[in-house]
């Protein structure tokens, strides 16, 4: 068995984080920091900003595709469901994996992303240093452990 230290250095990842809270953000770009995490952390605010950024409309013209997705389900404009739903009804997008990632552990929403085809679901830890872990171990699963597919 290879270790990670073994394998080849993969490219940055391109990690797309839609939330609207400043303070989720800032300790989501933390973990990255404190994991020494080299994929790109790119953050939209709301739903609609997201669907922009994933169909390259406006500001986000120039935006790469993301390898991953960090979907809280609390979002102003168009809310995480409709998003996720979006994402992973278009051929062209249902393929990037998203982990939902939100304050919400209702049974209803985790069935209703599960139902939607999330690729997981996290509540958000309330704790700094569970929150900072719980994104490394995110980072680490779905950009170190499994391959995923790269497309431009």
């Amino acid at each position: 068995m290879s270790s990670p230290a073994d394998r080849p250095q993969a490219t940055p990842a391109e990690v797309l984080l839609v939330e609207d809270d400043a303070g989720d953000e800032l300790m989501t770009r933390e973990a990255f920091e404190d994991n020494k995490i080299g994929n790109v952390l790119h953050v939209v605010r709301d739903g609609l900003e997201a669907l922009d950024f994933l169909y390259r409309r406006g500001a986000h013209a120039d935006a790469p595709r993301p390898d991953l997705i960090l979907l809280d389900l609390n979002l102003p404009k168009y809310d995480g469901r409709q998003v996720l739903e979006r994402i992973k009804t278009d051929p062209d997008l249902q393929h990037i994996p998203v982990v939902v990632l939100t304050t919400s552990a209702a049974e209803e929403d985790i069935l209703r992303s599960y139902k939607l085809h999330a690729n997981a679901y996290v509540t958000k830890p309330v704790d700094l240093d569970q929150f900072i872990r719980a994104i490394q171990q995110i980072d680490d699963f779905f950009v170190t452990v499994v391959k995923l597919p790269r497309t431009g």
